[in-house]
C-alpha cells in the first residue's frame, strides 16, 4: 500500500522563522548547558506521488491471464506485472479485464494505460502504440490440427482448407500476411466471442481444419478442455512478447524495461515461466 504522508507546520513556527535573519543564523552555537535550545530537525522530504496505472488484459488465457477457481486474476502475465508493480513504488497497477479485441482499442482511447496479453510487435500496432524493449516471452508457433488428422503435416497442406484464428491476435496477423503473399491458398476464419473455446469446438467438430499456436498452448488445451489437438510441421515463426503502451508513455516504458532487466537477472522471470508455463520460455532456443 503506497501511503502519502502530510506534514503540517504551525503558524507559530512560521512567525518564529520569519523573525530570524542572517545574523541569527551566523551566531555561534552556545557552549551548552541546561538552557541550551535543542537543534531543530530539518523538514522531511516531500512524499512521492503515486501514479495509478490501469492495466488491460483479457483474463481468458489459461495459465497466462485467467481467473482461478477462487475468482482471483492470475497467471504468468499477471504475476509478472504484479512483480514489476512491486518494484516500482512510484506506480500502482490496477487490472481491468475485457474481451481481447477491446484491449488495444481501450489503450488507444485512454481508458487503460498498459496492455498485457502476450502481444508481439507488428507494423500495424507499431504505427499506433509504443512497445517496451525487453521481451518477456518467446514462442515458436506451428500448424495445429485435430489429433486424428494425418493429411495436414505442414502449412503447405492447408491449400483449400479452413484455418481459424482469434481476431486481432498475433496468429491472425501472421496468417493474413501469409495468405496475402501466397495467393490466398486457404480460407481464414475468425473465432466468435467464445475465443479459444470456439477454436477448440470448430476444430474438434471438423468445421475448420487447422489453426496455428505453440506447443505450450496446445498442451494446456488438451489438458484442460479435451481439445484433442496436435502440432505439426516446422516452426512457422517465433513470437517475442512485449508490453504495449501509448506513444507518450516513454517514462513508464523505461521503468518497465529497467525492472524487467532486474527480474531477468535475478532469475525471477525464469522462475515464473517454469511455474506457470511448464518450462523456461524466456530464452530463444
Amino acid at each position: 500500500m503506497k501511503i502519502m504522508k502530510i506534514m503540517t507546520i504551525s503558524i507559530a513556527a512560521v512567525f518564529l522563522l520569519a523573525g530570524c535573519g542572517a545574523k541569527d543564523e551566523a551566531k555561534p552555537a552556545s557552549n551548552g548547558g541546561a538552557n541550551a535550545a535543542p537543534a531543530t530537525a530539518p523538514p522531511s522530504a516531500a512524499p512521492q506521488k503515486v501514479q495509478k496505472i490501469i492495466v488491460g488484459t483479457s483474463g481468458t488465457f489459461k495459465d497466462v491471464t485467467f481467473f482461478d477457481d477462487k475468482g482471483n486474476l492470475t497467471g504468468y502475465d499477471i504475476e509478472l506485472t504484479k512483480e514489476i508493480d512491486k518494484r516500482l513504488p512510484e506506480y500502482e497497477f490496477e487490472f481491468k479485464t475485457m474481451e481481447f479485441p477491446n484491449i488495444l482499442l481501450s489503450l488507444e482511447a485512454n481508458k487503460i494505460d498498459l496492455a498485457v496479453n502476450q502481444y508481439e510487435v507488428n507494423p500495424e500496432r507499431q504505427a499506433k502504440f509504443l512497445f517496451n524493449d525487453e521481451a518477456y516471452n518467446i514462442w515458436p508457433s506451428k500448424v495445429v490440427v485435430h489429433k486424428d488428422n494425418n493429411t495436414i503435416n505442414s502449412i503447405d497442406d492447408l491449400k483449400g482448407k479452413k484455418v481459424i484464428t482469434s481476431p486481432g491476435s498475433n496468429g491472425a496477423v501472421w496468417l493474413q500476411d501469409y495468405n496475402k503473399n501466397h495467393g490466398n491458398p486457404f480460407e481464414l476464419v475468425f473465432s466468435g466471442s467464445g475465443g479459444t473455446n470456439d477454436i477448440i469446438n470448430q476444430i474438434k467438430t471438423g468445421r475448420v481444419d487447422a489453426t496455428i499456436s505453440s506447443l505450450f498452448q496446445v498442451t494446456g488445451r488438451n489438458r484442460d478442455a479435451d481439445a484433442q489437438q496436435k502440432v505439426v510441421g516446422p516452426v512457422l515463426y517465433t513470437s517475442k512478447i512485449y508490453y504495449v503502451l501509448r506513444k507518450d508513455e516513454t517514462e513508464l516504458k523505461s521503468k518497465i524495461d529497467e525492472t524487467l532487466r532486474e527480474i531477468k537477472k535475478d532469475g525471477t522471470l525464469a522462475k515464473l515461466s517454469k511455474q506457470w508455463l511448464g518450462e523456461d520460455f524466456t530464452v530463444n532456443e
